[in-house]
Parts: C-alpha cells; sequence; structure tokens
C-alpha cells in the first residue's frame, strides 16, 4: 500500500534526523515537518530566487523551519496568508504595510501571527484576497526527481491546497516551494490522487528545480473527505455548503 511507504518513509527521515542531530526545537521531530539545521540558509536561498522575489501575495504553512522563509517574505514587503494549525480558525493574513518593521520577526511566528494578523475565517473572506503568486509548504520528505511529498501524514497541506484551488486563488501552475534539510530528500515517492507536488526544492546547499511533476489535484477531493476533517474544519463545511448551493 502507499500509505505504508510513505509511512516508512516518515519514520526513517525522522529517526535519521534525531539520530544525526540536524534536528532542531521542537524536538523530538516525530509527528512533526522537522524542524532542522540549516533552516535559515535554506530561507535565504529560496528568498533569492526570482519566483520568490516577483511574488506580492504568498501562502505559507505554519511550521517551524519555514519561520525564516515566513520572515524574508514580510521584510520584502509581501502579504503573507498562513494557514491556521489544523486550519481549526481558516488562515491569516499578514500585511508588512500595516505591521511596525520591529514586529515583523514576531509576525513570523505563529503566536505572532496570530496577534498582528487578519483572521480570514471563512471562503468568502479568503475569496476577497485575490490570486495568490507562489505557495510555501514544508516537508518530511521529497523527491528532487519527481517532486513528490510526504507531510505529517495528517493531509493539512493537501486541504489547504484544495480550498485555495476551489476559490481560484491558485491554479495547477502556481509554483511550489519547499525548504528541506539534504537528508530528506528521497529518490521515490508515491502519488495518491490528492497529493501536492513541488516545483522547486531548497535546501542549505543548492535549488533543486523539480523538471517533471504529476498534476496537481483540482480542488478539494470531497469523496475522499473524513467526516472528522468536515466536522472539525469549519472553513471546509462553509466551502461545501456553498458549491453546492451553487449547483443547486
Amino acid at each position: 500500500m502507499e500509505g505504508d511507504v510513505k509511512a516508512r518513509i516518515r519514520e526513517r527521515i525522522w529517526r535519521l534526523m534525531e539520530e544525526r542531530n540536524i534536528a532542531r526545537f521542537p524536538r523530538p521531530v516525530y509527528g512533526r515537518i522537522p524542524n532542522f539545521v540549516g533552516a535559515e540558509d535554506a530561507a535565504r536561498r529560496a528568498a533569492s530566487l526570482r519566483v520568490f522575489r516577483s511574488a506580492e501575495v504568498v501562502k505559507a504553512n505554519p511550521d517551524s523551519p519555514q519561520r525564516w522563509l515566513r520572515m524574508e517574505a514580510l521584510l520584502q514587503g509581501k502579504r503573507l496568508l498562513v494557514a491556521t494549525p489544523r486550519l481549526r480558525e481558516g488562515f491569516l493574513l499578514l500585511d508588512p504595510g500595516r505591521i511596525p518593521y520591529r514586529l515583523l520577526g514576531e509576525a513570523s511566528t505563529i503566536r505572532g501571527a496570530f496577534r498582528l494578523g487578519e483572521k480570514l475565517p471563512t471562503p468568502r473572506s479568503l475569496a476577497r484576497l485575490g490570486s495568490i503568486d507562489l505557495v510555501v509548504t514544508g516537508s518530511v520528505a521529497v523527491s528532487p526527481r519527481t517532486g513528490a511529498r510526504i507531510g505529517k501524514g495528517e493531509g493539512y497541506a493537501e486541504l489547504e491546497y484544495g480550498i485555495l484551488r476551489e476559490l481560484g486563488l491558485v491554479g495547477e501552475e502556481t509554483p511550489i516551494i519547499t525548504t528541506v534539510h539534504e537528508v530528506q530528500l528521497v529518490p521515490e515517492i508515491p502519488v495518491e490522487p490528492h497529493d501536492v507536488a513541488i516545483d522547486i526544492i531548497v535546501t542549505p546547499r543548492r535549488v533543486i528545480e523539480v523538471g517533471s511533476r504529476p498534476p496537481r489535484p483540482p480542488g478539494i477531493l470531497w469523496d475522499r473527505l473524513s467526516t472528522e476533517k468536515l466536522e472539525a474544519i469549519p472553513m471546509l463545511r462553509m466551502l461545501r455548503e456553498e458549491i453546492r448551493g451553487s449547483k443547486g
């Protein structure tokens, strides 16, 4: 089963990072998007890319290793969209034009984002953002050959992407970047219909542009969504109701 293969890869990467002391706080990294030694270097390298510098609106994950890339986005004057943990409260919008410069570092943390950002808890509030130019996501493992990615195994990155795709904020060609340590690179990763592949992989040492990645899901795969997820994430329920209403 593809899920079993992914689970084994996750466990191997988490164990390797702990054993080699590559992992950073919060530890242990098991069950997390692992923070890693050199995350700041990977962020600086990613922030120097043309695709990053030209973006005006960036969507990023809330995990620790991408904190430095969130800060780079704010320092470059970009509006930053961050998912709240487990999507319980939707998304947060950080506008560096409305945040004192001295607080941008704090705003790049999830606690600071809640304090200094604007909550976008509904599909309609999120849709007013307009198009997103670049997506930043965390990974447990990623394949340089295909861009196939493994997260924590809970599916939130895919749900975040699916919501944005349903609302027309991202499309098939919207670039997606991940920052990882070299040990998180894996030759082959199985791809499932809901998986969202990566375009550019950045490590502390290099930039890898994926040559040919699989297509991304066109939105939320509702038939694969559990009742538990729908009950736990209000935005998903609201989005499904809006979609049903538009079809009715």
